[in-house]
């Protein structure tokens, strides 16, 4: 994580902002190992955003789905597969796991993940959905898949 620092109030307005697509741009789901990174803006054009999707080389379960504001703030990340997470508690969070940026701590506290927001994590598609949805962005990016995806 960066060493810029938002107050959560900031980052809960951030994450709450309603975000589009930057473009009509077609996107190719990654391949195992790859990633992308999906430009996006704010309903009013005044913040940019990015959505990265990666995906594991060796884990083909593993991919994580991250909303990042200001460039470089991670905002909220979804790690599906992959091994639990240590919170600076001490406290252990088994995969799937989400993180939602917290003051002081940034990325580094994950929770379980909201049953409520995410339907079947064992569909990649509507996890990916879904996880749009809970990072309000609401003029989804065109992401294609092809035959290897």
């Amino acid at each position: 994580m960066a060493d810029i620092n938002l107050t959560q109030a900031d980052a809960d307005t951030l994450i709450e902002m309603e975000k589009h697509r930057e473009n009509n741009d077609e996107w190719r789901y990654p391949l195992p190992g790859d990633r992308m990174n999906v430009p996006l803006i704010s309903a009013n054009g005044r913040e940019a955003f990015h959505l990265d999707i990666s995906r594991g080389r060796i884990d083909l379960a593993k991919h994580t789905f991250q909303n990042r504001g200001r460039s470089v703030i991670v905002l909220v990340r979804l790690d599906l597969a992959g091994p639990s997470h240590r919170n600076p508690d001490d406290a252990f969070v088994p995969a799937p796991h989400l993180h939602v940026y917290r003051e002081g701590f940034g990325d580094k506290w994950a929770i379980a993940l909201p049953n409520e927001h995410f339907r079947d994590i064992t569909d990649r598609n509507k996890t990916l959905e879904d996880f749009m949805s809970f990072c309000n962005i609401t003029q989804k990016p065109i992401i294609r898949e092809d035959l290897f995806s």
